[in-house]
């Protein structure tokens, strides 16, 4: 099936599971059309429909409680119950039972798309694999404060950042529609006492989840502001790809999992995801030019964290089992092979809507 038709058969369904944004969806379309690795960002269930038939190979691999939509810039900072600095992955919406590879094939082929990068693709893909193999090993979290000190400037707050954070509060629209009673009342459980809310706004961030209603409750509390977010939550594309479209998220299952230490203003209630954002919590994009900060130590702290979320399941010991059979360059031929699909499918986008612009204009 083409991927015009998948899209249009994935909108359809998604607007069966949320009050979707049509405004969103359309900026979505057109940030599909910039690269390939917007792209592939933005168009999980394409890659969920598509990728075992794509990479046959792996497919039969131990499936485990997985991400699914790895990339490169699914990852940031947060502070435990402990205030420590925590890095990794902090978006779990699509978590599915998936075969183990698929989660680092797809941030592999995520740093083979992301545009400048400075960084070969074989190295790209032995630095993630080297990170994986032993964080599901020895899984552990990643500190900021204790263990991975050397990655601090890279997601350092500068006090130009803080400021342009707040000049984008200020500049989120206010809610024109009153917020969803679930999505209010969660973002008023998730403020701390004596805190009072002063306005409602929407927010537009993300590839995959653009469209997805967000809400903001910006709120003043003891001589300042802070800010929280619900964001719906459908269940896993992957799932839906899969034939059972209704199946629960696993959001939490992941971001609560053994070897992490979560964010404790996260929360997941009434099919919303209720988050604290503040300008030194956040996910941290690399940017237009994403590959320029895409070396190697940094993929290995990536494949690491990944590694430690399959550390975590049943299937651990089965893992690495498996991946000691696998030939050394299996993940960057995989890669290889997916990036290719995923550049094919971009083209055809991109080469869809320049018809449609151009009907429209004549």
């Amino acid at each position: 099936m083409s991927f015009q038709k998948i899209n249009h058969a994935f909108e359809h369904w998604l607007r069966t599971q949320c009050a979707v944004v049509e405004a969103d969806l359309h900026c979505k379309h057109k940030k599909m059309r910039q690269s390939p690795f917007d792209f592939l960002r933005a168009t999980f269930f394409r890659w969920s429909g598509r990728i075992e038939e794509i990479c046959p190979e792996i497919k039969h691999a131990p499936a485990v409680l997985s991400v699914g939509d790895t990339h490169v810039e699914n990852f940031g900072t947060w502070r435990d119950v402990e205030g420590r600095l925590v890095w990794g992955i902090n978006d779990f919406d699509e978590a599915a039972i998936i075969p183990y590879p698929f989660d680092i094939v797809r941030l592999a082929t995520s740093a083979r798309l992301a545009p400048d990068r400075e960084i070969s693709n074989r190295d790209a893909a032995e630095a993630i694999l080297e990170g994986y193999q032993a964080g599901i090993v020895r899984p552990r979290t990643t500190l900021l404060d204790e263990q991975e000190t050397w990655m601090r400037p890279l997601v350092a707050c500068s006090d130009k950042d803080r400021r342009h954070f707040w000049k984008e509060v200020d500049d989120y629209p206010s809610a024109l529609l009153p917020v969803p009673p679930e999505a209010e009342r969660g973002l008023q459980r998730s403020l701390p006492e004596g805190a009072s809310i002063e306005r409602f706004a929407t927010r537009r961030k993300g590839g995959g989840s653009l469209g997805r209603p967000r809400y903001v409750a910006v709120a003043g509390w003891r001589g300042g502001h802070i800010v929280r977010e619900a964001k719906a939550l459908v269940p896993s594309a992957w799932d839906w790809a899969h034939g059972a479209p209704n199946t629960a998220p696993r959001f939490i299952d992941l971001a609560v999992g053994q070897y992490r230490s979560p964010d404790p203003f996260l929360m997941v209630e009434d099919r919303y995801i209720f988050r604290r954002i503040a300008a030194d919590a956040r996910k941290v994009e690399l940017g237009p030019g994403a590959g320029a900060e895409l070396r190697g130590k940094l993929l290995t702290a990536m494949g690491f964290d990944i590694g430690s979320i399959h550390g975590a399941d049943a299937q651990a010991s089965a893992i690495r089992s498996d991946i000691a059979k696998r030939a050394p360059d299996w993940l960057y031929k995989a890669s290889k092979t997916a990036a290719a699909w995923v550049e094919k499918d971009f083209h055809e986008w991109k080469q869809l809507r320049k018809c449609e612009e151009s009907d429209a204009v004549g």
